[in-house]
C-alpha cells in the first residue's frame, strides 16, 4: 500500500473498517471497545498473513497473549466513514515478550483516531503458564519487527 497516510512507521499491515449502525454507542459514535476490537482482528490477520494461525498455535501448544494494552483514543469515527487500521510488530526479545503498535485512521482526511500498544506474552497453551517461544514464532514474528520504531511504539 503506498504510504498515502501519515503511518507512524513505515511498512504497515492494514486491514479496513468500515463503521456500521451496530458500532455506535449512545454518544452518538464508535464504541470505544470497537476500536479495541478491531486492533484484534487486525493483530490477527497480520499473524495469519505471517504464517502463524490458531491451528499453528495448538500444535505447537504456544500462543502470543495480550499481557498489556495502552490505547490512545484520539479521535471519535461516526457512522459512515472509512478507517484504515495499521499494524506493526515493534519488539520481540527472543525468548517471552513481543509487542505490536497499532494505529487507526480515518481514510476521509487521513486524521489519526487511535493509537495502542500491545505487550505479549508466549505461554503454553495446554497449562496457560508462561514459555520459551519456539523457533516458529521467532522466525515469523521476528523477522517482522521493524527496525526502528517512532515514538508512538512503545
Amino acid at each position: 500500500m503506498p504510504n498515502i497516510y501519515d503511518w507512524d512507521n513505515l511498512g504497515p499491515f492494514t486491514v479496513d473498517f468500515s463503521v456500521e449502525a451496530k458500532h455506535i454507542d449512545g454518544i452518538g459514535h464508535v464504541n470505544n471497545a470497537v476500536y479495541v476490537d478491531w486492533c484484534q482482528q487486525a493483530g490477527w490477520r497480520h499473524s495469519v498473513a505471517l504464517g502463524l494461525n490458531l491451528d499453528d498455535y495448538r500444535s505447537l501448544d504456544a500462543a502470543m497473549v495480550i499481557r498489556r494494552a495502552d490505547y490512545d483514543y484520539i479521535l471519535s469515527a461516526y457512522a459512515g466513514e472509512e478507517c484504515v487500521m495499521g499494524t506493526w510488530l515493534t519488539a520481540n526479545d527472543g525468548r517471552l515478550i513481543m509487542a505490536r503498535h497499532f494505529q487507526l485512521v480515518r481514510k476521509s482526511d487521513g486524521k489519526t483516531l487511535l493509537r495502542g500498544n500491545w505487550q505479549l506474552v508466549c505461554i503454553r497453551m495446554s497449562n496457560g503458564k508462561p514459555r520459551r517461544m519456539p523457533p516458529e514464532f521467532n522466525s515469523r514474528y521476528g523477522d517482522a519487527v521493524i527496525s526502528t520504531p517512532t515514538k508512538h511504539s512503545v
